[in-house]
């Protein structure tokens, strides 16, 4: 299934039934799972390594080196889980010493001229538009949704289910479970659309909408808005995620109701 006009390096670990189109090159230090497809021109370059039943679109590179001027020649991945689409001319850079690696789960689907740079870390089922782009060392949950022209800063920490609107530039973290809008990026409600096709109860739904209606809503401080949640809400999955985000967040959370955004 490899065409003749391909390049493989004969090292390289390609499995069985890989399908290969012509002008692909692929370098030596490179792992292939069964049943992915790699489209015309595309370079995967040493470092790689790509799971089972994916799609590759002519003219991405894979595992290209960091664009870091610290990057000294490590030997590092960018590895890509099972059953991810990438699309046209994505560009997915392998991590540096500060991880390793740079990591994109299984099931995603990142359109055409999306940049993924070294040290990014990015969940399962996550869906990235045409030009999104992430900054070095970024974390990036599951059943995110980056819409496209999405401009990402570096170690930013975007929570699960979140949805962010396209053009966005996002500065700031982005909490679980939000909708994130406007410049500068601000809270303008629950992505209640995406939570209920996954299965979200409305029970689970309207917690997630409380708690946050707490945090971005009511002109509280954060401090005093994460001690509000603790005391009136009891303690569940759901609340201790957005809890623990928002604690933990090292670059602040984005721009709340207060601050001039409008809940939806």
């Amino acid at each position: 299934m490899i065409q003749p006009l391909a390049y493989i390096h004969p090292q390289a670990k390609i499995a069985d039934n890989v399908v290969v189109e012509p002008f692909a090159v692929i370098h030596k230090d490179v792992e292939i799972g069964e049943g992915t497809w790699i489209g015309s021109n595309v370079v995967i370059m040493d470092g790689a390594r790509i799971g089972k039943n994916c799609r590759v679109f002519p003219g991405s590179v894979i595992s290209g080196v960091p664009q870091d001027l610290k990057f000294a020649g490590e030997v590092t991945t960018a590895e890509i889980g099972d059953n991810t689409t990438i699309r046209e001319c994505v560009t997915i850079n392998r991590g540096t010493k500060d991880k390793w690696k740079t990591v994109i789960g299984n099931n995603c689907l990142i359109q055409a001229y999306s940049h993924i740079a070294h040290d990014c870390e990015v969940g399962n089922y996550c869906i990235f538009s045409n030009s999104t782009t992430l900054a070095g060392h970024i974390t990036i949950g599951d059943y995110v949704v980056l819409a496209g022209l999405v401009a990402i800063h570096q170690f930013v920490k975007v929570g699960s289910h979140a949805f962010v609107t396209g053009g966005s530039l996002v500065r700031k973290d982005v909490p679980p479970y939000v909708k994130a809008a406007r410049e500068p990026l601000s809270y303008v409600g629950i992505n209640s659309v995406g939570l209920r096709r996954r299965g979200f109860t409305p029970e689970n739904i309207n917690e997630i909408q409380e708690i946050y209606r707490v945090l971005f809503v009511k002109n509280n401080n954060v401090t005093k808005a994460l001690d509000i949640i603790e005391a009136e809400f009891q303690p569940t999955e759901i609340r201790d995620e957005i809890v623990d985000f928002i604690r933990n967040s090292n670059r602040g959370v984005m721009r709340g109701f207060g601050s001039g955004s409008k809940e939806r």
